[in-house]
């Protein structure tokens, strides 16, 4: 693809944050697709954010999304690349927000118990994390900070 693009146009470009946008199948074959997605996306970033955890937070959204919401309807997931970080929202039908994601429960989780565990992770490793209604139903979501070349891994 050839296409001539003059100099604002191209800074433009990339100062602005890029979003990709994504139904996936309400069934647990999504995650590794939502996986994929995010590490495509994040490869886009100058700075990238730290991509396995981008990966695992993105894998524990979806799954907890096709989990716990019924029905046939996709879920959307939303990647927002900006020039600090970026943010992944996972979008689904249901309305009711997520357990315990922007507050601890009552009493300390139990470390073996299977379930439960991803929304921890995300409060955890995530610079922020939350929910809010859609149209729709909700939006669970997260944000990574950017990470600078130096301080990443060397491959």
């Amino acid at each position: 693809m050839s296409c001539s693009m003059n100099g604002p146009a191209l800074y433009e470009l990339s100062s602005a944050p890029a979003s990709w946008r994504i139904a996936l199948p309400h069934t647990v074959a999504a995650v590794p697709v939502a996986r994929a997605l995010v590490r495509t996306a994040l490869a886009e970033l100058e700075y990238g954010a730290d991509c396995d955890t981008a990966e695992l937070l993105t894998a524990e959204l979806v799954a907890n999304a096709v989990e716990h919401t019924t029905g046939e309807a996709p879920i959307e997931l939303v990647v927002e690349l900006m020039p600090s970080g970026c943010q992944v929202e996972v979008h689904d039908t249901d309305p009711a927000p997520p357990g315990d994601l922007t507050r601890p429960a009552g009493g300390p989780p139990d470390p073996w118990q299977e379930h439960g565990r991803g929304l921890l992770l995300i409060r955890a490793l995530s610079s922020s994390c939350g929910h809010r209604p859609t149209e729709s139903g909700k939006a669970v979501w997260f944000r990574l900070p950017a990470v600078p070349e130096q301080r990443r891994p060397s491959a």
